[in-house]
């Protein structure tokens, strides 16, 4: 007999979603006053000023990417699909039109969301 509500495997959240997240919450303790500066946070939480600011960039790209980031589904087998430095040099670039467009050249459409196609 088959359970009427077996649990479905979703698999671990992407390391990227957990980043955004995390850059998120960052940006809020800085604007909330709870930590002054990027320094702070990584002193907090033992890394560096550097790895701490290729977090925050993530915050750079358009909302609609950080969204998608966010809603990745599980990962259930292997690698991650979107890893944070791959995704370095669609930061640096301020246009969101273009973080589009390099992410769309990057993954030529091959598991990459929805919401970065555009048609």
């Amino acid at each position: 007999m088959e359970r009427a509500f077996e649990k479905k495997s979703v698999g671990r959240v992407p390391r990227i979603s957990r980043l955004m997240a995390l850059a998120i919450h960052f940006e809020r303790l800085i604007q909330d006053g709870v930590v002054e500066d990027f320094a702070d946070i990584a002193r907090l939480g033992h890394v560096t000023r550097a790895r701490v600011t290729q977090i925050m960039n993530l915050r750079l790209l358009a909302p609609d990417i950080q969204e998608s980031l966010l809603d990745l589904p599980g990962t259930t087998t292997g690698r991650d699909p979107i890893r944070e430095r791959q995704l370095r040099a669609i930061t640096a670039e301020s246009h969101w039109g273009k973080q589009r467009a390099m992410l769309l050249k990057r993954w030529k459409y091959g598991g990459i969301p929805r919401l970065w196609r555009t048609s």
